[in-house]
Formats: structure tokens, sequence, C-alpha cells
């Protein structure tokens, strides 16, 4: 079975030449090289990875995080506070749709740059994850907007998604 830290490791490596490595992906992604590890072997047990080729299965993990991902890893809404921008908070949605300043979504982190109503995030790691990596934050970002997400924001996110993963 599929856990969050599952979605982050594949959203990492999504589209990526495979010259990656275990302690690599470990360090970046804040977990151990087990952790890693044993992410990706779920992954392939759900059929979103190939681990003969180090490739992820782009359509079906794009099609995971439009159709099933809000329903297993649904994102708790948390208190107002200081963190790093989500969801249409964050680009690219950020600069395609028009919102109130207090209709901002975050991570919780006390150095953030941005106020709104905070999240979980998908995984522990992923808002130091999302600040090391700006594709993985804009991945990260698309994914939330697909878990939180009204009609039209889940529609841009999923669009964004796919152009992000690539052919």
């Amino acid at each position: 079975m599929l856990k969050p830290q599952d979605v982050l490791v594949l959203l990492r490596i999504v589209g990526e030449p495979a010259h990656w490595s275990f302690q690599e992906l470990s360090r970046e992604l804040g977990m151990s090289a087990s952790e890693v590890h044993q992410a990706l072997k779920r992954a392939e047990e759900s059929g979103l990875y190939e681990a003969k080729s180090r490739k992820v299965k782009k359509r079906a993990l794009l099609e995971f995080a439009i159709h099933g991902l809000r329903y297993a890893f649904p994102a708790k809404r948390l208190a107002r506070c200081r963190g790093i921008p989500t969801a249409h908070s964050a680009a690219p949605l950020r600069e395609q749709l028009v919102s109130d300043q207090d209709d901002c979504l975050v991570w919780p982190e006390p150095t953030g740059e941005q106020f709104g109503d905070a999240i979980e995030p998908l995984y522990r790691s992923a808002p130091m994850a999302a600040f090391r990596n700006p594709k993985l934050h804009r991945r990260l970002a698309l994914v939330d907007a697909l878990r939180v997400g009204r009609a039209r924001e889940r529609e841009m996110a999923a669009k964004a998604l796919n152009e992000e993963f690539g052919p």
C-alpha cells in the first residue's frame, strides 16, 4: 500500500534521468536511503514505477495524482500561520489565478515568507525538500492544488502537472 513519502519520491524523480542514487535522494528528501528504497518498492508494486529501467510510469502517476491522491492522502487544514506557499498560492498556479491575499495556503514553517491558512504537507519533510528544489516545490504545490483545490484549480493543476512530467 502506498504511503505519502512514496509520492514525494516519485514526484522528485519523474521525468529525470536515472542517474540518482538512494543516498542522494535521501539527503535531498529528508528521509533515509532505506525509506527511499522501500518507497520505490511500494511504487513498483502499485504500478507507478519500473525498477528495471528506474523510470516512473508518468501516465499512471498522473492518473493517480488527479483521481486518487486527494482521497488516499487528504490534506488536513491547520490554523493560520507563517509558512511556505503551496497549492494556488505557489508557482505555477499563482501566476494564472487571481486570488485574494487572505486566500493564501501555506505549509507551516516559522521562517516562511507568507502568512495564510496552513495545510499539512503531503509528507513531513516535503517543505524542506521543496525549499532545496524549486522544480519539486512546483510539483508538490500542484499536487496540493489537486488535494484541496476547487474544480477550476484542480483542472489547471492537472494540466500543469502533465506538462511538468513531460512527454
